[in-house]
């Protein structure tokens, strides 16, 4: 399985907490991309996509929701509910994230720009993209 969870560097004193992630030191990649979700209704699932090369850090600022992981033929479900822990999802990972909690704020970090082309939003087309990769290893 293609993915991680990353304890993250937090350094602590009596001011409060502060959470580290430095491009390449503590992350894989260099961010090109950040983007937040928040509001989100506890009734609705989110994601039911894969990427082809894109990765991504998932950051749970507050509250918390589990992410369904599959690499086309393991499923494993992840929960996320602290800032202290960071959610690396490699490429060529099917994601689909459900159970919010009313006040979940999770931030991502992306390591490429917004392309849409680079989505896999069919389940039966991922599988055979996977497919395909296996072939040719």
């Amino acid at each position: 399985m293609n993915y991680a969870l990353l304890p993250l560097r937090i350094f602590s004193d009596e001011r409060g907490k502060l959470g580290v992630l430095e491009s390449y030191k503590d992350m894989p990649f260099a961010m090109k991309r950040m983007y937040y979700i928040f509001d989100t209704s506890p009734s609705f699932d989110r994601g039911g996509h894969a990427h082809r090369e894109l990765e991504q850090i998932v950051l749970c600022l507050c509250g918390s929701c589990e992410f369904v992981l599959d690499n086309g033929s393991l499923r494993e479900s992840v929960k996320l509910n602290s800032p202290e822990v960071g959610l690396y999802i490699g490429k060529n990972m099917w994601r689909e994230m459900k159970n919010f909690s009313y006040d979940c704020r999770l931030v991502v970090l992306a390591s490429d720009y917004y392309d849409e082309r680079e989505y896999i939003r069919d389940y039966a087309e991922f599988i055979e993209f996977i497919k395909e990769i296996k072939c040719k290893e």
